[in-house]
């Protein structure tokens, strides 16, 4: 994928993340429908254009870039000093993870209790590990990949199955927001496989949703945890009933 399709690719999952149209971009640039499907069909757009449809988003150019940037190929996994180091400091894991999920220092420090002075310093951990790259102003870059995992059976793993197994399923998950589906099957070892791939593809799409919507407001987003998993398992109270 050349620069130019990646910029479109950005464009077109940032106006979805705001909800605007195609129909929305012509009318308030003054243009037809026809003009901009054109313009995106064709991938050739100008800079001046280009900068009309970032301030329709209430972005910069630079934002559009940033975005771009983060879609491409970068360091998919830590080694277990680099897990083991952030999972021994819950500070430093909160950081990270928002930081991950590429929330700003701004957003970090008005949402939790943790000073400006201590998140710059936690910031500047995460750029030493090589995830992030502390820009001027305290900007945050991500050096991870899009599809990036914690290490499997690795120590980020632990803390996190730790704090689900204790906290995350007490819950009625009777919101909107929330949802608890428990399937039960007997599958053959090749079905177990396709349903595995099913499920990372599902995974991908999380973290395209979530990189979709770095551009929208932090007031109008909510931290969302997904917990996906599959393994050969029944109910304690049938091993009784076993012959």
């Amino acid at each position: 994928m050349t620069q130019i399709n990646s910029i479109f690719s950005t464009l077109k999952s940032a106006l979805k993340a705001h909800g605007i149209t195609y129909a929305d971009l012509a009318k308030r640039m003054n243009l037809s429908e026809a003009t901009i499907k054109r313009i995106f069909a064709e991938e050739n757009l100008s800079i001046c254009r280009l900068e009309q449809i970032s301030q329709i988003m209430n972005m910069e150019i630079s934002d559009i870039i940033s975005l771009m940037n983060e879609r491409q190929f970068r360091l998919k996994q830590l080694t277990e000093e680099q897990e083991l180091e952030i999972a021994r400091d819950p500070t430093l894991i909160l950081v990270g993870v928002c930081a991950l999920n590429r929330w700003k220092l701004e957003d970090i420090t008005s949402r939790y209790n943790i000073s400006e002075h201590q998140c710059i310093q936690k910031l500047a951990q995460l750029d030493r590990l090589r995830i992030i790259e502390l820009l001027p102003n305290n900007r945050i870059k991500l050096l991870v990949s899009p599809n990036f995992q914690w290490r499997k059976n690795g120590p980020m793993q632990n803390v996190f199955r730790e704090t689900i197994g204790r906290e995350f399923f007490k819950n009625s998950f009777s919101k909107e927001n929330e949802m608890l589906v428990v399937l039960n099957g007997t599958f053959s070892r090749n079905s177990s496989l396709e349903f595995h791939k099913k499920i990372n593809k599902l995974a991908q799409e999380f973290e395209n949703i979530n990189v979709d919507d770095t551009g929208v407001p932090m007031k109008q987003k909510s931290g969302v945890t997904a917990v996906l998993a599959i393994r050969n398992w029944q109910f304690g109270a049938f091993e009784s009933l076993q012959k």
